[in-house]
């Protein structure tokens, strides 16, 4: 019940005001009649009742606005009204308790405090030296206002503490709502390079094999027919394997909330020997070497490794004319060194002829960067001085944060 009331309160405040100063100019003409017995009482109707509008009125007027003046126009309203004889009493001390009411709301304790102690050094004296009544007892005019003014300090602090409360933990849902928002936007973006990156070293290999083999099978459909036959049935498998590939990772992407679908392990090194039989067939001959003691890596380093060297040789088949590529997989105590190297002779790579890499460009060179940063390693790509191209990555054997694997369904 108390909601709706405060509602209309802070929607309705003129009207709230207006109603609570007639009231209380009501209360303060109310308990201007009450007296003590043996004591008679004043005939003083027409100053009460203009210190009772002037005390009201400013409350009217300035409550919200200007407490501390409010504060100062009432106590000096019940000290002049008890000036006049009549009874201190919560009735008549009632503008001045809405004053510091408001005053602690708005203002603080510490200037609270200031305001009630002045109030009770103009207040407790008058009542003591100045109050024409000698039958009102002394607890009367000293102990009774400080606790009736003392009322509303205490209230008013609750309200307002109650009130930085609640802002406060507005302020930490909508901090906790913008963190939610940027942590969203952050992940959709994070998963579109992920996808992005996926496709392309799941894609780019296959169709790279394929522009390979179609401009190889298509000079020797002019030189030797009976040659081009068996390159068309390796392009054949190459678009098919690629199709596969492709249709397996738009599957499990549409699958991501499916936590309980089957799913097969991701790609490695153990996948090095099919890989350089699908290169053999657009006509890249490429050679493995170990160096070392070969050791099992974690899944995050085994699918770097593999889609690094992936992506390497297809740009070897993609953008130069080479004949041959090196691999060499080289084994240290705590870092696997992955070094792919082609011998940059000149040839037919399609088509269109033989075409360059330029240093660290591509998405393909920006891709094997960033794989191989997530799992703590590092990548260098370039020219080497002898002729051909050398991508050489060092990957942690155990790093500290192993990237997420990637699982074919």
């Amino acid at each position: 019940m108390c909601i709706p009331w405060q509602r209309y309160a802070d929607d309705h405040t003129r009207t709230v005001d207006t109603m609570t100063a007639v009231l209380l100019f009501a209360a303060f003409l109310f308990g201007s009649e009450i007296t003590v017995p043996g004591a008679g009482r004043p005939d003083t109707a027409g100053p009460t009742i203009a210190l009772g509008l002037l005390s009201c009125g400013t409350l009217l007027r300035w409550q919200r606005t200007r407490p501390g003046a409010v504060v100062a126009v009432t106590t000096g309203g019940a000290a002049g009204a008890i000036a006049l004889g009549h009874v201190i009493t919560p009735l008549l001390l009632g503008p001045l308790m809405l004053a510091l009411y408001r005053l602690t709301v708005r203002a603080g304790r510490r200037s609270s405090r200031r305001h009630y102690c002045a109030a009770l050094a103009v207040i407790v004296p008058t009542a003591l030296l100045v109050d024409p009544v000698a039958h009102h007892p002394w607890p009367m005019k000293t102990i009774s206002p400080a606790v009736w003014l003392l009322f509303p300090i205490v209230t008013g602090n609750l309200v307002r503490l109650q009130r930085a409360y609640v802002d406060a933990v507005q302020a930490r849902a909508e901090y906790a709502e913008q963190g939610r928002e940027e942590e969203a936007h952050r992940r959709v973006v994070e998963e579109r390079v992920r996808i992005a990156r996926e496709l392309h070293d799941v894609v780019a290999h296959h169709l790279a094999l394929a522009n390979a083999q179609a401009g190889t099978a298509a000079h020797l459909a002019r030189t030797h027919p009976d040659r081009a036959h068996g390159l068309l049935t390796d392009l054949a498998g190459t678009t098919s394997s690629a199709l596969r590939e492709l249709k397996a990772t738009v599957n499990l992407l549409r699958r991501a909330d499916e936590g309980d679908a089957p799913l097969a392990p991701s790609p490695g090194l153990a996948q090095l020997t099919e890989l350089t039989r699908t290169c053999a067939g657009a006509g890249l001959d490429v050679r493995v070497a170990t160096e070392g003691t070969a050791r099992p890596l974690t899944p995050g380093v085994d699918l770097t490794a593999y889609r690094i060297v992936q992506e390497a040789l297809t740009n070897v088949t993609k953008h130069t004319g080479a004949r041959t590529a090196r691999v060499l997989l080289c084994f240290d105590r705590d870092r696997l060194t992955i070094t792919v190297t082609d011998d940059g002779s000149a040839g037919p790579a399609g088509p269109a002829g033989p075409v360059t890499v330029e240093d660290g460009r591509g998405f393909g060179l920006i891709g094997m960067r960033e794989r191989a940063e997530s799992v703590g390693g590092a990548l260098r790509a370039g020219h080497r001085p002898e002729g051909g191209f050398q991508v050489t990555t060092r990957l942690p054997l155990y790093p500290d944060t192993p990237a997420p694997t990637e699982r074919t369904p």
